[in-house]
């Protein structure tokens, strides 16, 4: 059985019925909050949210990229998020990969290099603190003023803002 077919099963047999209460893809709490895709962050449980509260966009590192300005610019124009959370973590993966390493890498094994920025970062409060201001900067985004940025320890839960 592959991964995959294991989840099938699970949700055949889990308790998710979906939740035709929530009539709408506007979020209750109008917050969208980027992380990263590390497995260990559950994001429900970290900030304690309930179905339909929030948009959740993660990506490698929990980076501020084209993509989660994309998503953020539709979260807040069409369905009426007006806060921004960005929380990064330590130990991620992306402390342990260059920017140029990573890409020759590839390079060397498929033959292309990858157009796309790694968005590798050594400092995590630094890599919040940027991911904050292309939020605050970008003009596809209008509402700025409540941007907040944190960290996480995948190791103790605890959350703290960055400044």
């Amino acid at each position: 059985m592959t991964a995959i077919d294991e989840l099938l099963a699970r949700h055949s047999g889990g308790i998710d019925a979906g939740h035709p209460e929530i009539p709408t893809p506007v979020p209750t709490m109008h917050v969208a909050i980027v992380t990263c895709m590390d497995a260990r962050i559950k994001v429900f449980d970290v900030f304690g949210l309930r179905h339909g509260e929030a948009h959740i966009l993660r990506n490698a590192g929990g980076v501020v990229t084209d993509d989660i300005i994309r998503s953020l610019a539709l979260s807040q124009r069409k369905l009426e998020t007006r806060e921004v959370i960005v929380m990064q973590h330590n130990s991620c993966g992306l402390n342990s990969v260059t920017e140029d390493g990573f890409k020759d890498e590839i390079e060397e094994e498929t033959g292309i290099r990858p157009p796309w920025a790694v968005e590798a970062f050594r400092d995590l409060e630094a890599s919040v603190r940027q991911s904050m201001q292309r939020v605050r900067r970008s003009p596809f985004i209008p509402y700025q003023d409540k941007v907040r940025g944190f960290t996480y320890d995948v190791g103790t839960a605890q959350v703290t803002e960055v400044h």
